[in-house]
């Protein structure tokens, strides 16, 4: 091995360890028998079985989880909607806007967003008597964002597509909208599966956003964990942040390997 290939190496493993390490740790102690998260005492299940009879934990993910999937779902259907226009409309009036609005989500600041919102639920409150804020108007913000990424991700998806498949599918009779979900729609699909993953995950994952739009009763989990480690970390917390690791993974490699397949 050369010098310069010595060096690449070096650095690359210093990178994955910079990234990696600290996950593996925090999944190593959630076995620890001690409570202080940073003395190992010995290999131990209780924090595992604590967390499993925590109802408010249980609760909170549970409340994240229907959130993600519903948010990503309506984000998929948008996305997908907005992306295949982006792709396959590119001279129609107001694109420029309408692409520079479902591109703004993702480079506008979370607080921003998540004041405007704020501020839009609690005008629909005064003028309509509704809705609460909870479920649906953590869901909806949710889709505001996730929508964008999947926008993205179809679009590229489409920008590479062989449209003479969808060409000999109508030369053949088939209707644009046959075509679309015969030939298009399974072409493109897992990308449409990659884009639900994503708006699912940041979903799962948002805070900041989910602080201005959500009620006294709607804590998610990331807002429960948040108002849990402002005390100190709790052993709990890394046998949660183990099973998300380990569902994110498992998610990933199944994607993988169905695109793979697909292909």
């Amino acid at each position: 091995m050369t010098g310069k290939a010595r060096f690449a190496f070096y650095v690359l493993a210093f990178g994955y360890a910079f990234l990696y390490l600290p996950i593996a740790l925090v999944m190593v102690y959630s076995f620890n028998e001690s409570r202080l998260v940073t003395v190992w005492a010995g290999f131990s299940l209780k924090w595992w079985a604590a967390l499993f009879a925590n109802e408010a934990m249980l609760s909170a993910a549970w409340l994240s989880l229907r959130i993600a999937a519903v948010s990503a779902s309506a984000a998929t259907v948008l996305g997908l909607a907005a992306g295949y226009a982006l792709a396959r409309a590119p001279n129609f009036f107001g694109r420029t806007l309408f692409g520079s609005l479902i591109v703004a989500p993702m480079v506008m600041p979370e607080v921003v967003m998540g004041i405007s919102m704020l501020l839009l639920f609690i005008g629909a409150e005064r003028l309509m008597g509704g809705p609460d804020r909870g479920f649906l108007t953590i869901a909806i913000a949710h889709t505001t964002f996730g929508l964008a990424f999947v926008a993205i991700v179809v679009q590229a998806r489409l920008a590479d597509f062989d449209r003479s498949l969808e060409e000999a599918a109508m030369d053949l009779g088939a209707t644009p909208w046959i075509t679309f979900r015969t030939v298009t729609l399974p072409l493109i699909a897992p990308a449409i599966g990659s884009g639900w993953l994503l708006a699912f995950t940041l979903s799962l994952d948002d805070l900041i956003m989910t602080q201005f739009v959500s009620g006294a009763q709607s804590q998610t989990l990331p807002m429960r964990v948040y108002s849990s480690v402002r005390l100190g970390v709790d052993p709990q917390i890394n046998v949660l942040a183990t099973i998300v690791v380990v569902v994110a993974a498992s998610t990933l490699i199944v994607s993988g390997w169905l695109t793979r397949r697909r292909a």
